[in-house]
């Protein structure tokens, strides 16, 4: 008799516990986040370029808050499989992770399936930085410059082919709308773990070239004599790879480059919201990040509202480039 009352006692008082917890106050509970671990998804396989800054964003914010920040790679569908765990995370702060333009301001358009559709669906933190597309061969290519290999591509139209991190990933759009502003037809072949998988094929030989996020771990790789840049998507010098030609400066036409933000679910608790936000700029405006970022990250610092506004410039983009690539269908 005494064993069932103890333990009916006991019982008795885990749930008149539980019920006062769940009737604190919302304020309260957020007034006392984080008091856990913290889960930062990546919605692309390791060793691409949205890994790195992913780790070290983690790495920093775990020293702010003061709890682990814990890295989980979901790659497949373009990003979408991982960013759709972000988004339908519940809004307490504890599941946040990485979102790019292609996974936020692209898929929504060809991807009717997808939950997140602007903004609205979710709640952006922070803007990591952005990155230009770089064109990468093998060094033993047979093209020891870019005017060189697109002349290539012009003798063999959609023989060459080009790795990219995913189907309407940033680079695949940067290839399409080169393509089309230049009367080309380089061939692109996307794969679902991202920019290392996409770099691997290039180093396994089986394709010719690829398009890569920004330089993370490429000087590494020319140093040791298995790759040649030719190319940088964009205006002037790109510093980890100063040999590559800009396009731009050549005369062509680019308009693209990667986005990274930190996101969240929408409904974040806006004492939750605050501090994430408020850490998050720490991050970014610290002298530790920026010396990461001239790994070839450039920083671009926003508000959430800022970021919202760019989500749907970049949309607008695409909407452009699927009208483009549409006409040539």
């Amino acid at each position: 008799m005494r064993l069932f009352f103890c333990s009916a006692f006991a019982g008795l008082v885990r749930l008149i516990f539980t019920a006062a917890v769940c009737a604190l106050p919302i304020t309260a509970v957020a007034q006392s986040y984080p008091n856990r671990a913290i889960t930062f998804v990546v919605p692309y396989g390791p060793a691409g370029s949205t890994d790195p800054i992913s780790r070290q964003f983690a790495t920093q914010l775990e020293k702010i808050l003061g709890v682990e920040v814990n890295v989980e790679n979901k790659p497949g569908g373009s990003g979408t499989i991982g960013f759709g765990i972000i988004a339908r995370a519940k809004p307490d702060g504890y599941t946040i992770g990485l979102g790019t333009n292609s996974i936020l301001a692209y898929q929504p358009l060809v991807n009717q399936s997808l939950t997140f559709k602007t903004p609205d669906a979710y709640q952006p933190i922070a803007k990591l930085g952005e990155m230009p597309v770089i064109l990468v061969v093998r060094a033993d290519a047979p093209w020891k410059t870019f005017e060189e290999f697109l002349e290539h591509v012009r003798k063999n139209p959609n023989k060459v082919r080009a790795s990219v991190s995913g189907l309407r990933t940033v680079p695949d759009l940067v290839a399409q709308e080169f393509n089309k502003n230049n009367d080309l037809k380089l061939r692109t072949i996307p794969f679902t773990g991202g920019s290392g998988e996409a770099l691997l094929a290039l180093l396994g030989n089986r394709v010719e070239a690829t398009l890569f996020t920004g330089a993370v771990g490429i000087p590494g790789q020319v140093q040791a004599g298995k790759v040649r840049v030719l190319a940088v998507f964009k205006k002037g010098v790109y510093d980890p790879v100063p040999e590559a030609v800009s396009t731009i400066d050549a005369g062509y036409k680019t308009t693209l480059s990667a986005q990274f933000y930190v996101m969240a679910p929408k409904g974040l608790p806006k004492e939750v919201l605050d501090k994430l936000v408020s850490a998050s700029q720490q991050i970014i405006n610290s002298p530790e990040y920026a010396k990461f970022a001239t790994e070839g990250y450039a920083l671009d610092p926003k508000s959430p509202a800022e970021l919202s506004a760019e989500i749907i410039r970049d949309t607008e983009t695409f909407t452009e480039l699927l009208k483009l690539l549409d006409q040539k269908s």
